[in-house]
């Protein structure tokens, strides 16, 4: 690997190795860990606040027999590795069910289940250390909770990452109170993986899934937006975040925010540079479902920053993740498709 990215405390890289011609590594993809639920469930009975606030009856109907289809492949391991050889997969980078943030229960509670889908991601990974690479949670509605469980993830569960929502019950990642919280994140060097939950304020999104395919996209871009314009990616130049979706739609049209911070005040007071320049410090994953729409994104952003991504095992997951990056050319195939993320998760290719 020819840029050493990985700095994570003292964890030690994870021999893994590529079936095919290149090393395959999804770096977005999910596993549940109904333990946790059951945590929540005891206090707080019912579908969470959020999300099913704006889901329409037709999409509630469609989503419970999703679940009903996927529910053995989202919260165990069963057939995982038989889906994986069948995409292409060398490697699953396993995160959380988003459903399993849990920010709007209280810190106690947050905690325990945070531990609990924690402990899960842990042992699974064990179950096949050289095919799974976990990705934790953290109860972010309690910072200083959720840098100690940061790094229990990191220093005893060996985690490679911690996946967090767009928000944290409607405040912005860029407020004071995540502060420690980010600081913690790039002293670790742990890998953060920004993934949204729907849209705060969907009233207009009920209809046709819309608070997922348009306000997925749409939180990531105001996340992303905010670390940018809030100073975060200024004060914590080190971190290492990567953005689910490819980025939202801000990769797309950056060119509005930079003139935004040339010409208003109130737009450039906290962010030190053209907001464009910060996108190139995060990574985004690919899962953008049209191979024009790839090409773009390697071609404003870079191969270096791209990741390939499934959303594995949801309805909105790429049915063919390796093809879908084969008008790209070789080196750039063998960065976005394992390599990129073999850095960010400290993944031994052995070469």
């Amino acid at each position: 690997m020819s840029e050493n990215l990985f700095t994570c405390g003292d964890q030690k890289p994870i021999p893994v190795s590529a079936r095919g011609k290149h090393l395959v590594v999804d770096i977005h993809c999910h596993l549940g860990i109904p333990a946790a639920d059951a945590i929540v469930q005891q206090k707080f009975p019912g579908p969470p606040p959020g999300i099913n606030d704006f889901t329409s009856e037709r999409t509630s109907e469609v989503n419970r027999a999703q679940f009903a289809a996927i529910g053995r492949t989202l919260n165990t391991i069963d057939t995982r590795l038989a889906d994986m050889d069948r995409l292409g997969i060398d490697v699953q980078a396993i995160s959380p069910s988003p459903g399993q943030y849990f920010y709007f229960t209280d810190a106690d509670t947050g905690r325990a289940a945070a531990r609990a889908v924690n402990d899960g991601m842990a042992e699974a990974v064990a179950t096949h250390p050289d095919r799974l690479v976990g990705m934790g949670t953290v109860p972010l509605q309690d910072p200083q909770l959720a840098i100690e469980e940061m790094r229990r993830c990191v220093k005893d569960l060996d985690l490679r990452g911690i996946e967090i929502n767009s928000n944290v019950n409607g405040v912005d990642l860029h407020s004071d109170q995540f502060r420690p919280f980010w600081a913690a994140a790039e002293e670790l060097g742990v890998l953060i993986f920004l993934h949204p939950l729907g849209f705060t304020h969907a009233q207009r999104m009920t209809e046709y899934y819309f608070n997922n395919l348009i306000g997925n996209p749409l939180e990531s871009t105001l996340a992303v937006g905010h670390l940018i314009f809030g100073g975060v990616l200024d004060a914590y130049p080190g971190l290492k975040i990567c953005v689910a979706h490819g980025g939202g739609y801000i990769p797309g049209y950056w060119g509005r925010m930079d003139h935004g911070w040339r010409a208003r005040a109130d737009c450039s007071e906290h962010c030190q540079h053209e907001p464009s320049s910060y996108l190139r410090k995060l990574w985004f994953d690919t899962l953008v479902f049209d191979k024009d729409e790839l090409e773009s994104l390697v071609r404003t952003h870079g191969a270096d920053r791209l990741c390939l991504g499934t959303d594995y095992p949801f309805d909105m997951s790429e049915p063919d993740p390796v093809g879908f990056h084969d008008r790209l050319d070789e080196e750039t195939r063998a960065k976005i498709l394992g390599l990129n993320a073999a850095q960010l998760l400290g993944l031994d290719t052995g070469k």
